[in-house]
């Protein structure tokens, strides 16, 4: 038993890989290194804007290419770390999309055929803004939410084709010979009353429709009503149920407690070691409830003698 407990108690450093993780996790998990890769990232954006400048792009080629250089080398230390960070539950690091994400980010800019394809890289390098939604809740909120509604956006977007085509083919058989400009084709149809479901232009619609004729009034009259109102505003609740369900699935994941690593051999040797404390209280509590009751026995039987002696 000493020799157990001298085992349970005995420390035992960590393993490398853990060691690693802490050390990364430690860095990647500190404010400043949060602010510095989102200054790097707006920088990264102002060098992109900064490009659009002819002039200023062949005065300063050299330091602005420096410069992305730079931001480059930043990113990837970031995303080396964060892998070093994962370095003890690497499958951790793939679940999260936006790990991900920044690693196709980083990797992307060292293919030689994206490096040579300047327009290539440059919308690379343009993906790198949108890592600030890493560091924005609400921005983070906002692109889960577009992407939950992607679903219910597809739908809307058949129901809206359907419609447009059945009032492009009806405003085509009844305007089609006197106002050829907008309803001349099923084409533009198509594009005249996808322009007019912003009811921008409506007006002069409807007094064009008028000197043709009179239901033209109940045909943009129905067509304002389904397109414009209807079905913008089932966009707009699918939208916002987007909205609610992202926002309810961050709040879920900051309640809860970050992903640790199963305990390792230290852990499990802290716990015997209270777990055999426990037990030796125990063990002693039980060895002296037993000593009290042996004493009061012992009590009980020296009474109970004089009063059997005396009858």
């Amino acid at each position: 038993m000493p020799e157990q407990q001298d085992q349970t108690t005995e420390t035992h450093p960590r393993s490398a890989r853990q060691e690693l993780a802490h050390r990364c996790r430690g860095v990647t998990e500190a404010r400043w290194f949060a602010l510095t890769v989102f200054v790097v990232i707006l920088l990264n954006a102002a060098l992109l804007g900064l490009e659009t400048y002819s002039g200023l792009v062949e005065e300063w080629h050299r330091w602005l290419r420096l410069a992305e250089h730079g931001c480059l080398a930043v990113f990837t230390a970031e995303i080396l770390l964060r892998l070093g960070a994962h370095a003890d539950r690497p499958r951790d690091f793939f679940r999260d999309p936006w790990n991900l994400f920044d690693l196709a980010v980083v990797l992307c800019a060292f293919l030689p055929l994206v490096r040579e394809n300047t327009t290539v890289l440059r919308l690379l390098r343009l993906a790198r803004v949108l890592r600030t939604a890493r560091f924005l809740p609400q921005l983070r909120i906002v692109l889960t939410a577009v992407a939950r509604s992607l679903p219910g956006t597809l739908s809307f977007l058949l129901v809206g084709a359907l419609l447009l085509y059945v009032y492009a083919m009806v405003g085509w058989v009844f305007f089609g010979r006197h106002d050829p400009e907008h309803y001349g084709s099923i084409g533009r149809a198509v594009l005249t009353l996808f322009l007019l479901m912003t009811l921008d232009g409506i007006g002069d619609a409807v007094h064009a429709g008028l000197e043709i004729s009179r239901w033209s009034l109940a045909y943009y009259a129905s067509y304002v009503l389904i397109a414009s109102f209807v079905l913008v505003n089932v966009l707009i609740g699918v939208v916002i149920t987007s909205l609610d369900e992202a926002r309810q699935m961050e709040q879920d994941g900051a309640t809860e407690e970050p992903p640790y690593p199963a305990p390792g051999a230290e852990d499990r040797r802290l716990l015997l070691t209270r777990i055999t404390a426990a037990r030796r209280a125990l063990d002693d509590l039980e060895r002296d409830l037993l000593q009290n009751a042996t004493t009061a026995s012992g009590s009980a039987d020296a009474e109970a003698a004089p009063m059997s002696f005396r009858s």
